[in-house]
């Protein structure tokens, strides 16, 4: 249907020009799988990768990779010779992640998408992929990470609200938010998270509990103050460490 849409539409739409071509020929079909399936088929788009289509390794070239983004909300008909190869790869972590083989200059570009279909620096992505695959390193849980009925992981969980960092359940099915900051934790961030625990309360919850973890490199004195008023959140800091030295004959 939006292979369809795209080519009638001469091989260039938006989000609102798909859906409404759709609407017109079929019906029953909700926004929220169109917007799913078109980021599944954008070979560009990083959060491809958190849907059961794209969690193999695999070079830009089967049913699932016919589009290419070009901004927020719009697409075009994805052309190899235009837009270059890319591929769904296993990046350090073991994680699938996304990018583009080859360029003019011969190396490969890695992006990484935020919120709202910009870019981030790839150290935070790194940072979430670590501890997706490092879950037993938060102290006294049992924590694995949360797959949806549609099959969507809590990788970057889409909610009404924004996207939840990493969204997990432990061995009695409660649920864990987590929310990330790369230098130090500031007391907004227990806002953003609390919002989002409210929200996986409201919907994915039911009868379970809901807790929290932020995790930045340093916390600063107000959220230490602030996370001391509840029980249902812990911060966690992490150190990284860089070093240099001569190759060795």
């Amino acid at each position: 249907m939006i292979e369809e849409a795209v080519d009638h539409l001469n091989g260039r739409a938006t989000y609102p020009e798909i859906k409404q071509y759709i609407k017109s020929k079929w019906d029953n079909v909700s926004e929220r799988t169109i917007n799913t399936q078109i980021r599944i088929l954008s070979v560009n788009r990083p959060s491809r990768v958190h849907y059961p289509e794209n969690k193999k390794p695999r070079i830009s070239n089967n049913q699932h990779d016919i589009l290419y983004s070009i901004g927020r909300g719009e697409v075009v008909k994805y052309d190899p010779h235009e837009h270059g190869i890319w591929e769904i790869f296993l990046n350090e972590f073991g994680a699938p992640s996304v990018r583009q083989v080859i360029s003019d200059d011969n190396e490969i570009e890695e992006p990484v998408e935020q919120e709202g279909g910009s870019f981030l620096f790839p150290i935070e992505a790194n940072l979430r992929d670590f501890l997706i695959h490092n879950l037993h390193t938060v102290k006294d849980t049992n924590l694995k990470l949360y797959v949806d009925e549609d099959d969507r992981d809590g990788k970057e969980y889409p909610t009404e609200v924004g996207r939840i960092d990493i969204l997990t359940t432990d061995e009695e099915d409660n649920f864990v938010v987590f929310e990330l900051k790369l230098s130090r934790g500031a007391d907004r961030a227990l806002g953003q998270l609390l919002r989002y625990m409210g929200w996986v309360k409201k919907n994915l919850a039911k009868d379970k509990n809901v807790k929290g973890i932020i995790v930045a490199n340093k916390m600063d004195d107000k959220i230490k103050y602030a996370v001391s008023a509840t029980t249902d959140i812990t911060l966690y800091e992490y150190e990284m460490k860089f070093e240099l030295s001569e190759p060795q004959d």
